[in-house]
């Protein structure tokens, strides 16, 4: 495994002002040589002037939140990461590496859930690149590395989930959005270890049943939205019935025997379990009439 190290680069302007110097003590010693008429003197100038003006090639600059990878006849020599201007043998090719932040969504998915049931995922990755020596050496592509493996991890993350909670506990990708963004992270970073990338967050952007049974679904999740409505009623009704006949028996209202009270119990969740205004009808008589 490769591990970054960092390249031993020396100040651009000093190197530039010492350069610029000695293109001016070439100049002075080639037109001194040439008055003298001295051939070997003019050449070995002409041959010093000449490295010289090699050597200026071996600037370059990083710029904030870059890196370039220097490499010397195929060997790796170290990142340089600080920003500013330097100098560096010109011989040493440099391969520039960006570690800004960057994100990217991933196309809509098909793929089935859990369950089996087909949907359409899509999640929106954000990275950057830290280890510069794995980034260029383990992997060709970096950044098309980067996006084939989180939707990889999106899809092995969704056939392990359902769609919908349908037991008590169950995780689920529509209900369940922190943990499964933590596991879909997870996964993610795990595949890109060795492309020296950390995956700052991943999140799922779009989720949606497949078109096929988009409607069938609905239908079966506003049916489990009335009946769980229902629970609610019904639960709230018994209380408000007991509490009526609680309140009566305690302030001594009425006296009711057993089948009166089982008929006020039936008024009463009618009215109150009812999805419509209950329609009163007063007796005028007895209430055994």
């Amino acid at each position: 495994m490769w591990r970054e190290k960092d390249a031993r680069a020396f100040s651009g302007w000093l190197m530039l002002v010492a350069l610029l110097a000695g293109g001016i003590l070439c100049a002075w010693g080639f037109f001194n040589a040439a008055q003298a008429r001295s051939g070997w003197v003019v050449i070995a100038w002409v041959l010093a002037f000449a490295l010289d003006a090699f050597l200026l090639s071996g600037f370059f600059v990083v710029n904030p939140n870059q890196a370039k990878v220097v490499l010397l006849f195929g060997n790796y020599r170290g990142t340089q990461k600080a920003a500013g201007f330097w100098w560096m043998n010109p011989l040493t090719s440099k391969r520039t590496v960006s570690l800004r932040i960057r994100n990217f969504e991933t196309p809509k998915l098909k793929v089935n859930d859990n369950h089996g049931n087909p949907i359409e995922i899509a999640a929106v990755v954000v990275w950057r690149v830290v280890e510069t020596a794995e980034t260029i050496f383990n992997v060709d592509d970096y950044e098309n590395f980067v996006h084939v493996q989180s939707e990889a991890a999106l899809r092995n993350l969704a056939t392990s989930y359902p769609y919908d909670q349908h037991e008590e506990g169950e995780k689920a990708l529509r209900s369940h959005t922190a943990e499964i963004a933590a596991q879909l992270r997870k996964e993610i970073q795990e595949r890109l270890e060795k492309a020296g990338v950390e995956v700052i967050e991943a999140r799922i952007s779009h989720l949606a049943y497949a078109p096929e049974i988009a409607g069938a679904m609905l239908r079966r999740q506003q049916a489990s939205a009335i009946i769980a409505a229902r629970q609610k009623i019904v639960e709230g009704a018994v209380s408000m019935v007991q509490m009526a006949l609680d309140q009566l028996a305690a302030k001594q209202v009425v006296q009711l025997d057993e089948e009166r009270k089982a008929s006020m119990v039936s008024n009463l969740l009618v009215v109150l379990c009812s999805d419509r205004d209950a329609q009163p009808i007063v007796n005028t008589g007895t209430i055994y009439q």
